[in-house]
């Protein structure tokens, strides 16, 4: 069941991923509002004097900023930050709802499952309580199955198998929480590429330019490495605060996995050393 979730919640990051891929072209088409404003209010010195007035008398329409504030948002950032940052943010969101569902309390140390395996025991029903753990996919479930499975061959060796099944679980227990660590680590850096990239188209236009060159044009350069790091750490922050939380999560019930698994196991110390 988990592996189904983990291989619908891939195929989902990859449809996302083409759908991108095919928008961005119209994205690339959309035009910079930056540069669209510049060129509307730009005199053309060619044109007689009552030609320019209408133009600076022009008003705007109170239902357009909305929209052009969208359309300049997504210019300034380039049709490449914007598939880079959605496919991070899809990512982030379909890693995060995993790590979510997997660290509720049924998935990892159910209550239900210790007290159905503490009454099996009371009654001397080992092999009801060694197929009932067997059958449960917690971590809980998976460390009592390899315990029980291990208990003819000594107490020792049972609680060597519980340990190496506990091993594995945290394993893949931190293995889909380095996914959110990545995005946290990954988002700022492709916001510093922005940023960096935004800069230097910046410093383009200035080296090139034979005369004073307009603020609107170096507006361009600098609005894309404000807001690819403005994306950046939008995406960033919510991940590591989500990293930090999980982790102290994971690790509490890690913990009652423990002391559950050892305290069910415990009564069995004496039967093993008499073997």
């Amino acid at each position: 069941m988990r592996g189904f979730m983990v291989n619908r919640g891939w195929a989902v990051i990859f449809g996302v991923l083409a759908l991108l891929v095919l928008g961005g072209e119209l994205l690339s088409s959309l035009p910079s509002f930056s540069s669209s404003v510049a060129v509307a209010q730009e005199p053309d010195p060619a044109a007689p004097e009552e030609t320019a007035k209408p133009a600076a008398d022009s008003t705007v329409d109170p239902d357009a900023p909305s929209e052009n504030f969208l359309i300049w948002f997504i210019g300034a950032l380039g049709w490449r930050y914007c598939i880079a940052f959605l496919l991070i943010s899809f990512s982030f969101v379909a890693v995060l709802v995993m790590n979510l569902l997997s660290a509720r309390r049924d998935a990892v140390c159910p209550r239900h499952l210790a007290d159905a395996f503490e009454a099996h025991l009371n009654e001397k029903r080992f092999q009801e309580a060694f197929d009932l753990a067997k059958a449960d996919e917690s971590m809980l479930g998976q460390m009592l199955a390899a315990g029980m499975a291990k208990l003819q061959q000594g107490y020792d060796k049972a609680i060597e198998a519980m340990g190496q099944v506990g091993e594995e679980e945290n394993m893949k227990i931190e293995h889909r929480l380095s996914y959110i660590g990545l995005v946290g680590s990954i988002s700022p850096m492709v916001g510093l590429l922005g940023t960096v990239d935004g800069m230097v188209a910046s410093f383009m236009v200035i080296a090139r330019s034979t005369a004073t060159p307009k603020p609107s044009v170096l507006a361009q350069g600098v609005s894309m490495a404000l807001i690819t790091t403005l994306v950046g750490l939008v995406l960033a922050i919510p991940a590591i605060i989500s990293l930090a939380l999980l982790k102290n999560r994971f690790a509490k019930l890690v913990m009652e996995v423990g002391q559950t698994a050892g305290n069910a196991m415990s009564r069995f110390e004496g039967m093993a050393a008499k073997k």
